[in-house]
């Protein structure tokens, strides 16, 4: 899915406001949901959600955090129900070698490339079969309105550059619930390459939480080649526009940006039009990590990726909630 246009203006349009009556239905049936008991498995959950449909750098979060706590020795899982993954009956430890994102989704490949991934429609399925592996934590990779399990720490990203757009909830605007209706189960928001005009309303609504902040990196490496390049950019995320964004902010010149929806599965065609466009006006074609995990072998080899990492400002905090949410979990029957 793309998000609509009309998602992103901060005044809402006579087009979101006829929407609204139904996105207020939607929002408080999700908040309804959010206040279920969960499941108590018998390691701690921690998970990465945002507050709207869409990316906000939850995969680059759960990973950062995943690391985080494999320094502090413990056994990571990432859980994830994927997006579009094939039909499984049961719980799927995702191997990057063998399964594809039509099997599994494409954030799995990612994670499962720092920590053991599994993957299944009913998250419980997917910590028990995690916890039968040795898991000591379980990172969930979205999945805060998700009522399956119960969580011992839950981090909101919020995209700085697009908090949460017209302020109304699905169809009508990007939010899954109203912000008051989902931060209860909220230990602390993330605010993701700092806060713009379109996000101060969302500081000011969460400003009741602890306020974080983190960055998504360019490899560096990757960045100093891509300085100065003519660049075909193709992205199949979120925003797509925040990744020619940073492509432009390295030093690119993005003479052609092409945008598609996020999880993206590209056809042949579309690959073969997009590598020949780029061929006969001799651009480099770069994409994200996230898009080049959807696509052949063999049309992979042929385009840059540009990886990201996410750093977070005050990273100490971030430590010592997980320890503190640890030790909490740890303490009680």
């Amino acid at each position: 899915m793309r998000a609509p246009g009309f998602w992103a203006r901060r005044e809402p349009g006579v087009l979101a406001l006829g929407l609204a009556p139904l996105g207020a239905l939607y929002g408080a049936f999700t908040a309804r949901r959010m206040a279920r008991p969960g499941l108590r498995v018998g390691v701690p959950v921690i998970c990465v959600g945002n507050f709207v449909a869409g990316g906000a750098g939850k995969t680059p979060a759960a990973i950062a955090i995943a690391h985080l706590l494999r320094d502090r020795g413990e056994k990571v899982a990432f859980l994830s129900r994927g997006y579009r993954g094939a039909a499984r009956s049961g719980a799927v430890a995702v191997d990057p070698n063998i399964h594809r994102a039509e099997d599994v989704g494409d954030e799995p490949l990612l994670l499962a490339r720092v920590a053991p991934c599994f993957v299944a429609r009913d998250r419980r399925l997917a910590a028990q079969a995690a916890i039968d592996a040795g898991a000591s934590v379980l990172v969930l990779d979205d999945g805060l309105q998700s009522p399956a399990l119960a969580k011992d720490c839950s981090f909101a990203l919020i995209d700085g550059g697009a908090g949460f757009g017209n302020g109304l909830c699905l169809p009508a605007g990007p939010l899954r619930a109203a912000p008051a209706m989902q931060l209860p189960y909220v230990s602390a928001v993330v605010f993701v390459d700092g806060v713009s005009d379109a996000s101060v309303a969302a500081h000011e609504a969460v400003s009741e939480k602890m306020i974080l902040n983190a960055r998504l990196e360019p490899d560096p490496l990757v960045a100093a080649n891509l300085r100065n390049q003519n660049v075909l950019a193709f992205a199949g995320i979120g925003r797509p526009d925040k990744f020619f964004a940073t492509l432009r902010a390295l030093g690119a010149r993005v003479v052609v940006a092409r945008g598609f929806a996020d999880h993206q599965l590209y056809s042949s065609a579309q690959l073969d039009g997009l590598l020949a466009e780029a061929a006969n006006l001799r651009l480099t074609p770069v994409t994200t990590q996230k898009d080049v995990v959807r696509l052949a072998p063999a049309y992979a080899e042929k385009v840059v990726v540009l990886p990201v990492a996410l750093r977070f400002d005050e990273a100490g905090q971030v430590a010592a909630l997980l320890t503190e949410a640890l030790a909490k979990r740890r303490a009680t029957p």
